[in-house]
């Protein structure tokens, strides 16, 4: 497929959409929505980790694409998150190998968002993140009210949404928010590598890893431990287990197919 606000690149199992309208920080308008979604559910068949991240070095995402005030007043903001946000968010919760954010500068509103529905984010020391969104009498969109709350917990993300401070990555590094926030020096080198150990490990547990864990919110003991016992069931009948065992005992890496 041809891209023309992200582009997307395949290499040793190691997807990468890039944002790619630097002039607007990336913004999201209904065409890269659209990118966006294909790009992610074209990479989860096509590699073992997916990973987001922005070009121009300013931004990841600035959020949704106002354009000029008259067209952003009249915007039917159900219709596009129904149609638009929320075919693209659910192809990243599903993907079926693991997803990166590398936020590499400004996250905000449904930018900061966006990244955060990535299994893992990693951010540059410089970004920030901002739930931008009251500013402009809305609230938090692009799952951030789910989001939010189970990352950073009630308290951290209700005032993140009241007021729509910055929120320094080293903050949110803190909180809970992201997983870790890295020197701007050597970035790329840094998630770039966090991918490939992503990407030459045992996919099959890594999808089964991302199942377990986001339904305990949900489950009760009982129920998580009947899940992890049926989730690791399957894991044990793949090639991967078997090779990861044999290498355990004979002392050396092992060599993960993603099967």
């Amino acid at each position: 497929m041809h891209y023309e606000t992200i582009t997307y690149e395949v290499s040793d199992n190691i997807c990468v959409v890039t944002l790619n309208r630097p002039d607007v920080m990336n913004a999201l308008d209904t065409q890269m929505r659209a990118e966006i979604t294909q790009a992610v559910r074209q990479g989860g068949k096509e590699a073992r980790v997916v990973v987001l991240t922005g070009a121009g070095g300013r931004a990841f995402c600035s959020g949704q694409d106002l354009g000029d005030g008259a067209n952003a007043a009249n915007l039917d903001l159900e219709r596009v998150l129904r149609d638009e946000y929320e075919p693209m968010l659910k192809a990243i919760y599903d993907c079926p190998v693991p997803t990166i954010s590398a936020v590499n500068g400004t996250a905000a509103g449904a930018g900061a968002n966006l990244a955060l529905a990535a299994d893992v984010v990693i951010a540059t020391q410089s970004a920030v993140f901002i739930q931008a969104f009251t500013r402009i009498g809305l609230i938090p969109d692009a799952g951030g009210s789910y989001y939010l709350p189970r990352q950073m917990g009630m308290a951290k993300a209700m005032g993140a949404a009241l007021f729509a401070d910055k929120i320094s990555a080293r903050q949110a590094d803190d909180w809970g928010m992201i997983y870790e926030a890295v020197a701007d020096d050597g970035f790329e080198a840094h998630w770039r590598k966090r991918a490939a150990h992503l990407a030459n490990g045992p996919t099959a547990a890594y999808n089964a890893l991302k199942q377990a864990i986001r339904a305990s919110f949900d489950n009760t003991l009982d129920e998580q431990l009947a899940l992890e016992a049926r989730l690791q069931g399957k894991c044990g009948q793949t090639r991967d287990f078997k090779e990861g065992v044999v290498a355990f005992l004979e002392k050396r890496p092992a060599n993960y197919e993603g099967r």
